[in-house]
């Protein structure tokens, strides 16, 4: 059983799979810091709800990911509010199209920044703490760390960096901390820039012939959290068998 006072840092959790994923977690037990950057609204809305169901639960905090200073301070002001800190979730992603010929330095930065940089010198800030209770960390990378998108090659390089970066802390951190990722495939499409025909192709190529579900992506999370003991520096493929193929 999970031990009711262990806190969560969740990043990109006011929205879509990163609020599944504090929703599974609160759940089952856990206090969560919620994160976001621009979403807001979205960020209150699900603290309120979280704090309906167990009062003094959440914390909620924006903070941008792309911003050096603010990702110890995130951590900081995470285990000031709660005492303790036994698991970082870096669920926050930035992802847009970078075509080969027209990257620019700033784009770069920026994927990299969110998707690997914040990572990285979150779970540094965080070890002290993670390895006082002996937590856990969990990387959400993606399908595409190992198999590159066309016209995201920045994207994908920055995911391939953040499987790296699972497998070093891993072993940086060991014994007392656990690193591990999830690498979704198709879970939740795009809001915007994906047609019916791409979406349909995209299926015929994944041998379960389906998307995966959040609740999908949340419970392996929460497995890789509590459940995994003997496991540190892997990564859990959730795509359907894509990658098979």
């Amino acid at each position: 059983m999970t031990d009711p006072q262990r806190v969560a840092l969740v990043t990109g959790s006011a929205r879509r799979i990163g609020a599944v994923i504090a929703r599974h977690l609160h759940g089952h037990g856990y206090r969560l810091a919620l994160h976001a950057h621009q979403s807001g609204e979205e960020l209150q809305a699900l603290a309120f709800d979280l704090e309906s169901e167990r009062p003094g639960s959440v914390l909620a905090v924006q903070a941008d990911l792309r911003d050096a200073q603010a990702l110890a301070e995130l951590v900081e002001e995470v285990v000031a509010h709660f005492g303790r800190l036994d698991a970082l979730v870096n669920n926050a992603s930035n992802f847009f199209p970078t075509p080969f010929g027209q990257v620019q330095v700033e784009q770069w930065d920026e994927l990299f920044a969110v998707n690997a940089r914040a990572p990285f010198f979150l779970a540094q800030a965080a070890a002290p703490h993670l390895r006082r209770q002996r937590g856990a960390i969990v990387n959400l990378t993606d399908l595409h760390a190992t198999q590159p998108l066309r016209d995201h090659p920045a994207y994908s390089a920055a995911k391939a960096a953040l499987e790296m970066t699972t497998r070093s802390l891993a072993l940086e951190l060991a014994p007392h901390v656990r690193v591990n990722a999830v690498a979704p495939g198709a879970i939740l499409w795009p809001e915007q820039g994906k047609s019916e025909a791409a979406k349909q192709a995209l299926m015929e190529r994944t041998p379960m012939a389906r998307t995966g579900t959040p609740h999908e992506i949340a419970a392996a999370v929460r497995w890789l959290l509590d459940d995994a003991g003997y496991i540190t520096g892997q990564t859990l493929r959730l795509d359907g068998g894509r990658t098979l193929t």
